[in-house]
């Protein structure tokens, strides 16, 4: 239960310009100084940390390169390096012919 001797006997407000910054609390035997919370430098730190955080996930999650550097060799193979296989897929039209399956070569199509 507090009496009235806990109850602060003076509560003077400190301003910078027009705005508060806090305020000098006295009892009867300190003065304590409580400073004011700014709402706009919160939510402006707020905002701040969510954009952040946003473009950070943004650049983790986008997706990598289908092909990585494609370089011409000597005389006119292509070279691909740092790719992926490609899935395999079923023939559909026609069946491959014996020189692809010689070479274990893959088909370039582009998979939507």
């Amino acid at each position: 239960m507090t009496t009235i001797l806990d109850q602060p006997r003076d509560l003077v407000t400190a301003h910078a310009g027009r705005r508060d910054i806090g305020a000098f609390r006295s009892d009867s035997d300190r003065t304590i100084y409580v400073p004011a919370i700014d709402a706009t430098a919160v939510a402006i730190a707020t905002l701040a940390a969510v954009a952040a955080i946003a473009v950070a996930t943004a650049v983790a999650v986008r997706p990598r390169r289908a092909i990585g550097t494609v370089t011409m060799g000597p005389g006119g193979w292509i070279s691909i390096k740092q790719a992926r296989t490609p899935r395999l897929r079923a023939a559909r039209r026609s069946p491959r012919p014996w020189w692809a399956h010689l070479l274990r070569a893959r088909r370039l199509v582009v998979e939507s």
